[in-house]
């Protein structure tokens, strides 16, 4: 899909998030990438084969090194309690961070394209997967009741963390993001526990 890495590849991948970000992702001419990259309109199609492959590998490399980020991050802690913490508080401080980002990822990936959100929900698995491990390991612990539901758990974890965000953007980040964590977790933790 995508001539991967190197300085203009990530060049491309930053303008696309801003241009995006600003314009839409149906009003974001490649040649508005390219201006904003610096790059020649020619030169994206030596990394690129269309708009739709940009979109794709802006998530792509975005979630892939979040992902990593934060199976490092949930190693070190020792508690359920502080893992899901934790991925939430990396969650929120990484869009709230990169507001242009937020854009993206809660609104223009939303797309009515059903091939690209197949692509979209692949990358996503990841992530996913990492949530599937905090439960999982909740319900091994006794943390977390025995007949709880993974996929609806993850499903509620996710939606909640994603709506968050949503609302945050859709109100013009008019407050701070990451103190949410806590509660968030809280919420959520309060929930799933065994009782």
């Amino acid at each position: 899909m995508a001539k991967k890495r190197g300085q203009k590849y990530d060049q491309i991948i930053e303008a696309a998030v801003k241009v995006i970000a600003e314009n839409g992702y149906h009003n974001s001419q490649v040649s508005k990438i390219a201006k904003e990259a610096g790059v020649a309109d020619g030169t994206i199609y030596l990394y690129f084969t269309n708009k739709e492959a940009i979109l794709i590998s802006l998530f792509e490399e975005k979630m892939g090194k979040f992902v990593q980020h934060s199976k490092e991050q949930l190693d070190i802690e020792t508690s359920v309690e502080n893992k899901l913490l934790r991925l939430i508080s990396l969650h929120l401080e990484q869009l709230e961070a990169d507001y242009n980002l937020a854009i993206v990822t809660q609104l223009e990936l939303r797309q009515s394209n059903i091939a690209l959100r197949n692509r979209i929900n692949e990358i996503l698995k990841g992530y996913l997967g990492l949530i599937d491990s905090i439960i999982i390991e909740g319900v091994e612990e006794g943390f977390f009741s025995d007949g709880l539901d993974i996929r609806i758990a993850r499903q509620v974890i996710f939606g909640a963390i994603d709506e968050v965000v949503t609302n945050w953007v859709m109100k013009d980040h008019r407050y701070e993001l990451t103190p949410l964590a806590e509660p968030l977790n809280q919420m959520l933790l309060n929930g799933l526990k065994k009782h």
